[in-house]
């Protein structure tokens, strides 16, 4: 590690130290020709996959168009947003799970989906919609009746 004062190639480990998360680990550090001390942390790096769309183009996972997702379908729905927070890291952990250095836009859909069908009931329906390019009433149909009979169950509401 180089000196950020003097650029000296050659430094020394005074201290290391985890965060109290244990995602990062802490250390100061000494230069060996100015004498002057400094902080390095360390983390882990992380790589989301790339997004496949449909049409074949590639793109950055972007977390920001999956909370997105979310909140169009939660729009004006009673779901704490905690709640909501922890479905986009449940979504984000299982791709990010998956290990593949690719993923397609229907397979995150598919999970978007799964975690909705937890949240909410109605914000499934209306994500599905889309998604699933409903034609008419009765592919709304179809995708109530499968909401009747799913055995997940609904969050309880925020007061």
């Amino acid at each position: 590690m180089k000196c950020p004062f003097c650029k000296g190639p050659d430094t020394q480990v005074v201290d290391t130290r985890e965060s109290e998360e244990g995602d990062s680990i802490r250390r100061r550090r000494r230069c060996l020709s100015c004498e002057k001390r400094f902080t390095t942390y360390e983390t882990v790096e992380q790589r989301m996959p790339q997004v496949v769309k449909q049409n074949g183009m590639r793109a950055a996972f972007n977390e920001e168009k999956l909370g997105t997702s979310f909140n169009r379908a939660l729009h004006k729905r009673p779901v704490p947003t905690e709640l909501v927070d922890a479905a986009i890291d449940h979504v984000k952990q299982r791709v990010f799970a998956l290990g593949e250095r690719e993923i397609g836009t229907r397979q995150i859909g598919e999970m978007v989906m799964k975690e909705l069908l937890k949240l909410d009931k109605v914000a499934y329906i209306r994500f599905a919609s889309v998604y699933k390019s409903f034609q008419d009433v009765r592919d709304f149909s179809e995708a109530v009746e499968a909401v009747r009979q799913s055995p997940a169950k609904s969050k309880p509401r925020a007061s």
